[in-house]
This record gives C-alpha cells, sequence and structure tokens, in this order.
C-alpha cells in the first residue's frame, strides 16, 4: 500500500505541471488540484487536529474515490513541515510534522512521500553537511468532497508559507 502511494506521488511528479508554487521567494504559495489533495493526503494522516472520519475521507479522497459518503469540507494543516533525507548516509529520511504544540516524527517510506509531494508542491530544498532539507510552515488545505466528485479538477486547494 505505501509503495502504491510513492509510486502515486511520484507519478504526481512527473505529470503535474500545472498548479506548482514558485518557492523561489519567501511570499506565501499556493498549489490546488492533484498537487493540493497529493500534499494534503500525505499529511493528512498524522494530523492531531482531524477527526476519524475526516481522515477516513481523505484517504479515501487520496485512492481515487471521489464517491464517498463524507459531504463536508476537509481542512487539513499544520504550522511546520521539515523533511531531510541524506545524500551521504543515504538510509537517511525523516520528517517531523508540527501541528500546534504536537509534533509528529516520520521516517522511511512516509517521509520520502512527503518529501517528494513537497517538491511537487515547489518546495525548492536546502543541503547542508550530507543532508537535503524541505520545510514549510503555515500548511491551510482545503478538501472539498463535492467539488472533487464532479472530476473538473477543482476542490483542492493549500496556501503555505516555503522554509524556515
Amino acid at each position: 500500500m505505501k509503495a502504491g502511494r510513492l509510486i502515486l506521488v511520484c507519478t504526481l511528479v512527473v505529470a503535474t505541471a500545472s498548479g506548482v508554487a514558485d518557492a523561489s521567494d519567501a511570499t506565501p504559495a499556493k498549489v490546488s488540484g492533484s498537487t493540493a489533495l497529493a500534499l494534503a493526503g500525505v499529511i493528512a494522516p498524522l494530523s492531531s487536529v482531524l477527526s476519524g472520519a475526516e481522515k477516513k475521507a481523505m484517504a479515501m479522497l487520496f485512492a481515487a474515490n471521489s464517491d464517498i459518503p463524507y459531504k463536508k469540507p476537509i481542512v487539513v494543516t499544520a504550522d511546520r513541515i521539515v523533511c531531510r533525507a541524506g545524500n551521504v548516509d543515504i538510509t537517511v529520511r525523516n520528517c517531523e510534522v508540527t501541528f500546534g504544540k504536537k509534533t509528529r516524527t516520520v521516517n522511511g517510506s512516509t517521509a520520502s512521500e512527503i518529501f517528494a509531494t513537497e517538491a511537487l508542491a515547489g518546495i525548492p530544498p536546502d543541503g547542508a553537511a550530507g543532508s537535503n532539507f524541505e520545510s514549510l510552515t503555515k500548511l491551510s488545505c482545503t478538501i472539498d468532497p463535492n467539488a472533487i466528485r464532479r472530476k473538473d479538477g477543482s476542490g483542492a486547494d493549500c496556501t503555505f508559507q516555503p522554509g524556515k
């Protein structure tokens, strides 16, 4: 299952040219469509704020099931996301995702999914002593299952602050 999500994220990186943020400056960035759904989809399972029903709905949407029973908009937020991938010790990959005062640390394939999705959203890597970092703050994604159900590319929007 996790390998399937990683393949989906990698496919999105290659196939998606629209909706990619320009993170070269420090202004807030916005992504929409499949990129926003992917970003919300990899963060939602870690959230300490979302209800079980919202997490289940996000999992279903991210797994290509737009016909879900959940009808209300879902807001996926994170105060800070910092991911690290080793380029000397190539086994190192981890992300710290902060929700308010709670920080979740993930490793391995989950961290790789988040790292790849941040790249898809236009977050530039920053290198330091054997590692590449990607980070963002103030993530807020609004996912509207009713709009997504129309299959017209709408229903997923995210804003965030690149870096720091």
